[in-house]
């Protein structure tokens, strides 16, 4: 017989945790794994719509960075061993150097710019501001109970990628950004 994914041991609303405690589906460590999971999703619909293939290569590392943080998140500090996967330094640095690879060939930004342009620039908008909750439901865990610090590193740094990225997108495909103008 074939192990079937419904195991019916969070029917009555509660989960594991990597290490054995159960706790709420309510519970922030999930909120903030979830919407981990969430933004995966929306990059794999940003990768649907077609990036450059040297950024897609980039997004495709991404979605495997953000299964290591979604068992980051969903791992007590308290947790030791090797089994534990956890974001590091290493990942940061990455990111940071894609990021200012990326700014490097774009305008400098003068005014603030609305969500707009192709599809593929909206839906790298949507990811950033998933990833934003996500970073709110972290640094929530992180004020309770800690977590690990790159974590919240590699989140924030993560949204200031994507903008970059919804910015790249557009400018591939020729698409002007859309300047937010205040209405008097």
């Amino acid at each position: 017989m074939r192990p079937s994914i419904s195991t019916t041991g969070g029917d009555k609303g509660t989960t594991g945790l990597f290490g054995g405690a159960r706790v709420s589906k309510a519970d922030a460590r999930l909120h903030a794994y979830g919407t981990v999971d969430e933004m995966n999703a929306v990059l794999g619909v940003v990768l649907s719509e077609g990036v450059p293939e040297a950024l897609e290569q980039q997004l495709h590392q991404i979605q495997k960075d953000l299964f290591v943080l979604g068992a980051d998140l969903a791992t007590p500090l308290s947790k030791k061993g090797d089994a534990v996967m956890r974001i590091s330094a290493d990942d940061i640095s990455t990111l940071e150097q894609w990021g200012a690879d990326m700014e490097s060939s774009l305008p400098v930004l003068q005014k603030f710019i609305l969500p707009s342009g192709c599809k593929a620039s909206t839906y790298l908008h949507m990811a950033r501001t998933v990833c934003r909750r996500a970073e709110r439901w972290a640094t929530h865990i992180a004020e309770k109970e800690g977590i690990n610090p790159h974590a919240l590193v590699y989140i924030n740094r993560l949204s200031d990628y994507l903008f970059l990225l919804a910015r790249v997108a557009n400018k591939e495909v020729g698409k002007e950004e859309t300047q937010w103008l205040p209405t008097v």
